[in-house]
């Protein structure tokens, strides 16, 4: 994390202020690599990637049968995320879901979202529920679907090239305002699971509620997820994914990564800024830049895993000459306009950032969260730039 956490008010490690400085926060999906066991995201625009040994993709909270003003056809969305996918120069190894596949447990619900799903060209995919999911028949109907080769509730591991991955269900019983809980049969099953690997093996847990403590207050978070964590702690590469909260999240807690995937249904509001959660109404024009899905590679001998978000909105959408900042990203990213183009630079994000060419032919004053910066290119070539208060923030430029 890149800023000191000052306040311990929850007595769990992080204060509102600290919290909101080292989490990272966007209205975009997630591509993820594993490199070795520690994440590490960029956007799925960046375009420099390494050769993969494993790539695979996560989408979540798709809610099926949702027809709210928030997003009165979620199918749709739904859909350009799969096409996101089949458009990837390299197809991925799988993809994981990680729920709310429907809103409210329909067979129909769940129908509609298979004819979707079946569409998308990965290898297998992999599924674990959402609380909606499990609304009738205590979950009767998505295990019917997805329980095949899974344990207790739907529950799985299986490996991928040196990957142990792990499926948990925390829905089944939720606690008193709205955490998740494993419950003690998952728990030592996943003990059992994780007593046969070696603790240099890179390990993927994904479920649907956050295993970490987002925000208590609205239930994000997992009753018994530090119990579940105290397993993973020996290892070298543990990475987290989950759903849940409809925005990306991210957390890097010693060798252990935890990320959250954005909705491909509707955004919900970051936590405290709103009376409760739920559906967020934002403009038609913003909805799809604030949905999204993840992609994840490995990379054999790195120590990290790869972690790319990826909006649903098209690039014919965006605005070329328009650079957003936003969950510690620039995007667009690499970008491509004319030469004579005025290129303006806005800060979404909630604390300062700046840009900075590499060769220092322009440098922008601190932006704090909506001020911008402007510069015109108007020779022809490759401009690369960076935050250099954040050197990890990465951008290009492309003027032709």
């Amino acid at each position: 994390m890149a800023r000191t956490i000052k306040e311990n008010i929850e007595k769990d490690g992080i204060d509102r202020r600290g919290f909101l400085e080292c989490m990272a926060w966007a209205g975009t999906g997630l591509v993820w690599s594993l490199t070795g066991g520690v994440a590490s995201s960029q956007t799925m625009n960046h375009g420099d990637h390494a050769k993969a040994d494993l790539s695979f993709v996560q989408i979540s909270d798709s809610h099926i049968g949702f027809n709210k003003e928030a997003n009165p056809d979620v199918k749709v969305t739904l859909a350009a995320a799969v096409a996101k996918i089949n458009a990837m120069p390299e197809p991925p190894a799988f993809l994981i879901h990680t729920g709310d596949i429907t809103h409210l447990s329909k067979p129909e619900e769940f129908d509609t979202a298979s004819s979707v799903l079946d569409t998308v060209k990965t290898g297998a995919r992999f599924f674990v529920p959402g609380e909606h999911d499990v609304l009738v028949d205590n979950g009767k109907p998505y295990l019917e679907r997805y329980g095949k080769n899974t344990t207790g509730d739907g529950w799985l591991s299986f490996d991928q090239k040196g990957v142990h991955f792990i499926g948990l269900v925390n829905v089944m019983s939720v606690k008193p305002g709205g955490l998740g809980a494993l419950g003690k049969e998952q728990l030592e099953w996943l003990k059992k699971d994780l007593k046969r690997k070696s603790a240099s093996t890179p390990i993927v847990v994904f479920a649907h509620v956050p295993l970490w403590t987002v925000y208590p207050e609205w239930g994000w978070g997992t009753d018994d997820g530090a119990q579940a964590l105290s397993y993973l702690r020996r290892f070298g590469s543990v990475t987290v994914l989950n759903g849940h909260i409809h925005q990306n999240m991210q957390k890097v807690e010693g060798h252990m990564t935890f990320h959250t995937a954005c909705s491909t249904a509707f955004p919900q509001p970051k936590p405290g800024s709103a009376p409760s959660p739920g559906p967020m109404k934002v403009p038609a024009e913003q909805l799809r830049s604030m949905l999204g899905l993840t992609s994840v590679r490995y990379v054999a001998g790195k120590h990290s895993l790869a972690v790319v978000d990826s909006t649903l909105e098209s690039s014919a959408t965006a605005s070329a000459d328009l650079v957003k900042i936003d969950n510690f990203s620039f995007s667009p990213s690499p970008n491509s306009v004319k030469a004579g183009t005025k290129v303006t630079w806005i800060n979404h994000d909630d604390i300062p950032h700046n840009v900075v060419s590499t060769d220092k032919s322009f440098v922008s004053p601190v932006l704090d969260t909506d001020e911008k910066f402007s510069h015109q290119f108007d020779t022809p070539g490759e401009y690369n730039y960076y935050c250099s208060l954040h050197p990890r923030m990465t951008g290009k430029l492309v003027v032709m």
